[in-house]
């Protein structure tokens, strides 16, 4: 036996025969749903109309606002001119995050203002 498998015994970490209940495989597959329509379904109700928030955020904290309305299903118009360009940086990183994580876009429109988009919005320039 090696040390680190003495150690791992050691700390519990020990094999997959620690283990009561196999693992299937099986039981997973009719359940799996892509994550864009599961997005989809939790963000779209049907009868609700959509809705685009602006949201002029004046310190990093204000995030919390952004992340709210876009996880709630709506389109989000960020301003971050009022900020320093040091927390407008760490806000736009922040609604980058956001958007790859729901699925969803975000899109430069203007100087230092963004349009985040759920997955079930598209954004078409003319």
């Amino acid at each position: 036996m090696g040390a680190v498998r003495k150690v791992a015994s050691y700390l519990g970490l020990g094999g997959a025969e620690q283990y009561e209940e196999p693992y299937h495989e099986e039981q997973y597959e009719d359940d799996w749903v892509p994550a864009s329509e599961r997005a989809a379904r939790r963000w779209h109700t049907e009868g609700e109309p959509s809705r685009i928030v602006m949201v002029r955020p004046r310190k990093y904290d204000d995030a919390l606002t952004v992340g709210r309305h876009f996880r709630d299903g709506h389109s989000v118009v960020m301003d971050v001119a009022t900020m320093s360009t040091t927390e407008a940086t760490r806000m736009v990183d922040f609604a980058a995050g956001l958007a790859y994580g729901c699925e969803g876009r975000i899109e430069r429109i203007a100087d230092k203002v963004f349009l985040l988009t759920p997955s079930n919005v598209e954004v078409t320039s003319v």
